[in-house]
């Protein structure tokens, strides 16, 4: 038959404004800075950008409170070449973790030191999420009002599916938070003109994890708690799938004839070595005793783990797993145990990692704070 019309190819870029080029020559500056303290000169030989527009650029960020000049060693001769660092007294980020039975705020500076840091029991299982909402938006004040900083955003880690608005759509083990809005329920709790974004706790672990210097660019970050979730991470990039819902582990099933889930479903992972299930196989009430004296519950965590992260890393190939949250608290042994199930069931050599994070069950708070760091500094 005829051929049919040709599709038309993608339409060509609009090119960039004046303010998008700003912007863009802005992070070049603050990422350059990042790395080490830098003279304008300096500055020009790393970005490529003339040293009109750094020395323009610099004035604006030094206005800002972005930078700050630093006073160069005298001696020598000709006029000494100031160096400028990032300001660690300039505006920062707020990180935020509602889990299920606790919150958690710190804030981190343009440097990326975290300067303060709480997290307090608050019981989100049973409780309307406005309450929860407030106790969160109180400790945020708290935090905020002790570090001393301007704030430039506020980015809230959350136990289930988060879309792109900050909507916490699903969490399983928060039957009362579906379909919640809390960037924007928050936010009015906060009476601040600060923006708020919100994505899963386990996806903002896992990128701390990044951060954290390890040079782990591939690697599943399971974090274990009252749910178990996951963060994908693939040759450095957050991998959310379709709907945001990748690395939902706590209800890849594990034993089909075992008990119900919150999710509804039987046997998902969460039931065999989320908390409540080592709790109870520890036979202890709190997770300071099931940390000092885990006993039989390494066994049946690193079993179920083994299973379930055997596929995992079997379909994406990935040479690396960390043990977060509760699983970091409960160290080496059951690193081992994981190891050994995942060398029995895993096709590849060498042999997949097993670590312990870096950051313990503060990855997902730190995450979100240095998250809006890195995005201030266009790194």
């Amino acid at each position: 038959g005829a051929a049919g019309p040709v599709p038309a190819g993608p339409a060509a870029p609009e090119p960039a404004g004046p303010a998008t080029v700003r912007r863009h020559n802005r992070g070049l500056v603050l990422g350059a800075v990042a790395d080490a303290a830098a003279s304008r000169a300096a500055i020009a030989a790393r970005t490529g950008l003339t040293r009109g527009t750094v020395s323009s650029l610099v004035d604006d960020l030094l206005a800002d409170g972005m930078l700050v000049e630093l006073e160069a060693p005298r001696g020598g001769r000709g006029r000494p070449a100031n160096p400028l660092q990032l300001n660690p007294s300039g505006p920062g980020g707020v990180g935020l973790e509602i889990g299920v039975d606790d919150v958690a705020a710190c804030v981190a500076d343009l440097t990326g030191a975290v300067r303060v840091a709480r997290r307090v029991p608050s019981d989100h299982r049973h409780r309307d999420p406005a309450h929860g909402l407030a106790r969160a938006a109180g400790l945020v004040a708290e935090v905020v009002a002790e570090s001393g900083l301007t704030i430039a955003e506020v980015r809230v880690a959350l136990p289930g599916v988060v879309t792109p608005a900050g909507v916490l759509q699903r969490a399983p083990n928060l039957p009362r938070w579906q379909d919640v809005g809390v960037a924007e329920l928050l936010r009015a709790a906060l009476h601040r003109d600060v923006p708020v974004t919100a994505a899963n706790e386990a996806d903002l672990a896992a990128l701390a994890e990044l951060w954290s210097g390890r040079g782990l660019r591939d690697m599943l970050f399971v974090s274990g708690g009252v749910g178990v979730g996951a963060g994908v991470l693939l040759d450095g990039r957050l991998f959310r799938g379709a709907g945001g819902r990748a690395g939902e582990l706590g209800h890849v099933v594990v034993d089909p004839a075992g008990r119900s889930c919150t999710c509804g479903g039987t046997g998902c992972l969460e039931t065999v070595a989320g908390v409540a299930a080592l709790l109870r196989a520890a036979n202890v009430s709190d997770v300071d005793s099931l940390v000092r004296g885990p006993g039989p519950a390494l066994d049946v965590a690193g079993s179920a783990l083994g299973v379930a992260l055997a596929g995992a890393v079997n379909l994406l190939d990935v040479p690396a797993v960390v043990l977060g949250g509760v699983y970091a608290r409960l160290g080496d042994a059951l690193v081992e145990r994981v190891a050994a199930a995942l060398r029995s069931r895993v096709l590849v050599r060498p042999p997949v990692r097993v670590l312990s994070a870096a950051l313990g069950r503060d990855a997902a708070l730190q995450g979100a704070a240095l998250g809006v760091v890195r995005d201030l500094v266009g790194s």
